[in-house]
């Protein structure tokens, strides 16, 4: 959305064929130009850069897409659940309607000034020029009317000046066919004589949640069901209930929102929170929180609209990725935010979205996605290479670390060499026989038996670590380069990484096993799009595409959440234990403690981990949304 709409149009005036005089119409139509929260008709505050929009001044209008009375329906009348698209299809401004004090809030206003000089016979007329996803009320009697292009302002109105609403319809989708830019025209027509006047709005733009905003809200599936594992059910009760007790921890104040009715384990995959916002009356922003579906056919994203569309809540969503495209990469565990920065002349006051792809194969998400996102205009998505990981998520190696720097945040990087040297450690120490892993044996699975010893002799397992390593740099260094983040500024976590098809020989445990991923991702009776895999298979466990397929062997320290900026919540490592301790969490502990965070952990083994997951793809966040947008803290 940077940048400036060419093209201005000032208020004019004409008197029949003749030249205006002094006792011709003036029109003038005010908006929130300065985005200070209110119009000013008496000053002049308002006036310059109405007919221009840059990303620093211009009226802001949201796309009013929430449903704050729970007006729109799921199902219908016989009871049978609504299409994907006719879900879609209703919110706040589908209608006609202001629904309440609510609903009022999220319409951008305008004013005009009053125009004493009419005469009784003058009327006036608002309307958006061309083909613009908008719609106008106007203020009568206490209430809200829609306004046609056709309906007229009285003279009465004129004199006194009138207050305007305006929405946007929906979303920008894509900046090639409509950038957001509303245009609206107020004329005044006395006798012969008549005036006009311009205002240009954009539509807020969707922008997806960074680590510098605080979490206010945690959200995570419960499953009721788990084909041919029940015993799985209490285990992810245990890690729900872990989760409401560390979300508490971390001061929280709401409770943790579950899903629960479709049995989509990958809370983080399914959806990623965004939201809208322009000043509101108080001068502080008013906000629309828009939870985007992932591009896919994945049942437990309708359940956007069942249970968290309402108030001051939207959602979207995009379509659906090509055949050609894989649907791993259109999960948005493969879609995380760069903190607000300013690098080489460029500023992201947002932040920036970084999503995977995979270099080896020339597979990207969902055009779809990608065009809706880069349509936002403000937060310009960069692509890394996830091909040498077999999910293939961003979230797998990288994370985003507010800190008390200057910059405001750090690089949080999963770092092979460093957890290799955790296992070196132990062997010089004289405990190399330390098995791996200290997880108990559970649900008829044993745990895996290695050694420290025989994995650093396991050529595989070492050259899996130097791939991941490899392409872990290669990231850090686009990282790098994009925002001018200095090595100082980079939390190595220790990490380690295995293939995901162990046929070659490597004996590493049952990676990217089937547990807890036949849970599946959604009805028992439908796979999700891009699955060849019978019911009940997840893209965690099929992804097929990397030449060589890796994944978090112990559990991903680096796939955890952000739950303020002291806390930190990860997967409990069961790693080697030496002398009581776990080594490996104890490393995790200090690189995290380094960056001033204190590290909690919950067991996700059996769950997520096994189907290729950590904790942060089981959950997801709600942040805040005040800060304003086009603002560089």
């Amino acid at each position: 959305m940077a940048g400036v709409i060419i093209g201005t149009v000032g208020a004019t005036a004409t008197a029949g064929t003749a030249a205006a005089t002094a006792s011709a119409p003036k029109a003038d139509l005010r908006a929130d130009v300065n985005r200070d929260g209110r119009v000013d008709v008496k000053g002049g505050s308002d006036t310059p850069g109405e007919n221009t929009w840059t990303r620093l001044r211009g009226a802001v209008v949201l796309p009013n897409i929430d449903d704050d009375t729970r007006r729109c329906p799921t199902r219908t009348a016989d009871g049978k659940p609504l299409g994907d698209k006719e879900l879609a299809r209703c919110h706040d401004a589908a209608d006609t309607v202001v629904n309440g004090a609510s609903d009022a809030a999220d319409l951008a206003r305008l004013r005009t000034v009053p125009a004493p000089e009419v005469s009784s016979d003058a009327y006036g007329t608002v309307r958006i020029v061309g083909r613009a996803a908008g719609r106008l009320f106007v203020q009568r009697a206490g209430k809200w009317k829609h306004l046609k292009a056709d309906d007229r302002l009285t003279a009465a109105e004129l004199r006194s000046g009138v207050e305007l609403g305006i929405e946007a319809t929906d979303v920008v989708r894509d900046a090639a066919r409509w950038d957001g830019e509303i245009l609206v025209r107020f004329g005044i027509t006395d006798g012969a004589a008549s005036a006009k006047d311009d205002v240009r709005l954009k539509t807020a733009p969707v922008l997806t949640h960074h680590h510098r905003q605080k979490a206010q809200e945690v959200l995570v599936t419960q499953v009721a069901e788990v084909p041919g594992m029940p015993e799985l059910v209490p285990e992810q009760a245990k890690f729900v209930k872990d989760l409401e007790r560390e979300v508490r921890a971390a001061g929280i104040k709401k409770p943790v929102k579950k899903f629960v009715s479709y049995d989509d384990p990958w809370a983080q995959d399914f959806v990623e929170p965004g939201y809208v916002s322009m000043t509101g009356p108080n001068g502080k922003a008013h906000a629309i929180r828009v939870m985007i579906r992932s591009a896919q056919d994945r049942p437990a994203g309708r359940e956007l609209f069942e249970r968290l569309r309402g108030k001051d809540v939207g959602v979207v969503q995009v379509g659906q990725g090509l055949p050609s495209e894989e649907a791993t990469l259109n999960s948005t565990g493969n879609l995380e935010t760069i903190p607000p920065y300013r690098h080489k002349g460029k500023a992201y006051p947002a932040g920036r979205i970084i999503m995977g792809e995979r270099a080896d194969t020339k597979s990207r998400p969902a055009k779809s996605m990608t065009t809706f996102l880069s349509s936002q205009g403000e937060q310009s998505p960069l692509l890394l290479d996830t091909g040498w990981l077999g999910v293939g998520h961003v979230d797998e190696f990288v994370q985003f670390l507010p800190a008390k720097t200057e910059r405001g945040w750090r690089i949080g990087i999963s770092d092979p060499d460093a957890g290799l040297e955790v296992l070196r450690k132990a062997r010089a120490g004289g405990h190399g026989s330390a098995k791996m892993f200290s997880v108990p044996d559970k649900f008829g699975m044993s745990a895996p038996k290695e050694t420290i010893g025989q994995m650093l002799e396991n050529k595989n397992f070492l050259a899996d670590n130097k791939l991941a390593a490899d392409r872990i740099k290669a990231n850090l260094r686009v990282l790098k380069a994009e925002t001018g983040i200095t090595e100082a500024e980079v939390v190595r976590v220790p990490g380690l990484y295995a293939r995901h098809d162990t046929g070659s020989g490597a004996k590493l445990g049952k990676l990217g096993g089937d547990a807890f991923a036949r849970l599946g991702q959604g009805p028992k009776t439908k796979p999700y799009a891009g699955s060849t895999e019978s019911t009940g298979s997840t893209e965690r466990s099929r992804a097929k595409a990397a030449p060589v397929e890796t994944g978090a062997y112990i559990p991903g320290a680096i796939n955890g959440v952000v739950l303020s900026d002291s806390r930190y919540l990860s997967a409990q490592q069961w790693g080697p234990v030496i002398g009581g301790r776990d080594v490996f969490g104890a490393a995790v502990s200090a690189a995290y403690a380094k960056a001033g965070f204190t590290t909690a952990y919950i067991d996700d083994y059996y769950t997520y981990h096994l189907g290729g997951g950590e904790v942060h793809c089981a959950t997801n966040t709600l942040r805040d949304t005040s800060q304003p947008w086009w603002k560089l803290s």
